[in-house]
């Protein structure tokens, strides 16, 4: 944490921003489920706080905002289908064709099975 806490304040002092891809926020959300046992809506309340954050800039910002809504809105299990389904929205080619059935449910996903 010293070395995460001393890149912000760098960052800070510079008025720099901080580039975060959309696969480090799958791995941020898979970390904070798998390894601290967040709940939905714990993880669904840190991942729009880091999105609050100035020093921050993301990859997809607007796709990442989606898919926490339909996260949130749907009861999805999983965030990455959400992710998938909100990058395939942004760029304007949906629905999300898939194979999984429960992804498939989700608002913007089409099955293919």
């Amino acid at each position: 944490m010293k070395k995460l806490a001393k890149l912000f304040n760098k960052a800070i002092r510079s008025s720099e921003r901080l580039f975060v891809t959309v696969t480090v926020m799958l791995k941020v959300e898979w970390v904070l489920r798998s390894v601290y046992h967040f709940d939905r809506q714990q993880v669904t309340a840190a991942l729009n706080a880091l999105l609050d954050v100035t020093e921050l800039e993301f990859q997809t910002e607007l796709a990442l905002e989606q898919a926490l809504w339909l996260f949130k809105r749907t009861g999805s299990r999983d965030f990455a289908d959400c992710l998938h389904i909100a990058l395939v929205s942004q760029a304007g080619q949906g629905p999300l064709l898939t194979l999984d059935g429960r992804a498939s449910r989700i608002e913007g996903a089409q099955s293919l099975g």
